[in-house]
């Protein structure tokens, strides 16, 4: 398999998925983050996915996940040409990520508000267990956070103080409801927050390998409309 060195190569894939998506926006705005993730910081094995020492990634915004799909190929989950019979009867790879279906999918999801719920939890198991190393990301798009379970979830992790959480917003402008500023309302939840440029990968990577003591992290990637 052919060694896939950046974003180019994944767009690349990414145009491989031809299926009725529907979501492409969502998407695409998400590649750079999910790039930066699985290039940059996320301890994870393709060879051994379910490995208990790994970090692990739930994809809340589970609705377009072809850009989801290319990184996993291309980081070698799964073979790219199963990226050619995307949503095809038959293909694992469908409009929202399964578990059950595609290796290195963590969560299944698509039903907006569950994913960092999901999170919650398995940033608590993985305390339970001993395992303080490992880190708990979720990835949410602004519009998402539209739903009150998220807020649920959001009070809940900073009254356990899970300081192996991140929350990735993916701030696409597509929310009716405004969020910002970001940092000061997350603030007000007890969590930490900061904004960097969605497309500056030395920016997110930054972000997304720091840890707060104490508490969960939030990192805002700023996408302006028009520019996924």
């Amino acid at each position: 398999m052919a060694i896939r060195t950046g974003v180019a190569d994944v767009r690349a894939l990414m145009a491989r998925a031809t299926g009725d998506e529907q979501h492409d926006e969502s998407s695409t705005s998400t590649l750079d983050a999910l790039w930066v993730l699985y290039d940059r910081v996320l301890r994870v094995d393709p060879s051994d996915p379910r490995d208990e020492k790994r970090d692990r990634f739930i994809l809340s915004k589970g609705h377009g996940p072809s850009a989801y799909y290319a990184v996993l190929a291309a980081k070698g989950f799964f073979s790219e040409e199963l990226l050619d019979g995307f949503l095809e009867h038959g293909n694992p790879l469908g409009s929202h990520p399964d578990r059950n279906q595609v290796p290195g999918v963590e969560a299944s999801t698509g039903s907006l508000g569950h994913g960092l719920a999901l999170g919650v939890g398995t940033a608590l198991g993985l305390r339970a267990k001993g395992l303080r190393d490992q880190r708990v990301v979720v990835l949410c798009g602004d519009a998402e956070l539209n739903e009150g379970s998220n807020w649920e979830a959001i009070m809940l992790a900073a009254h356990l103080g899970l300081s192996n959480l991140t929350l990735l917003v993916i701030d696409n402008h597509s929310s009716e409801l405004s969020m910002e500023p970001w940092p000061e309302r997350f603030a007000s939840f007890g969590w930490g927050a900061v904004v960097v440029d969605g497309h500056d990968h030395a920016a997110l990577e930054a972000a997304l390998t720091a840890r707060r003591d104490g508490g969960p992290n939030a990192v805002v990637a700023d996408i302006p409309e028009g520019e996924w």
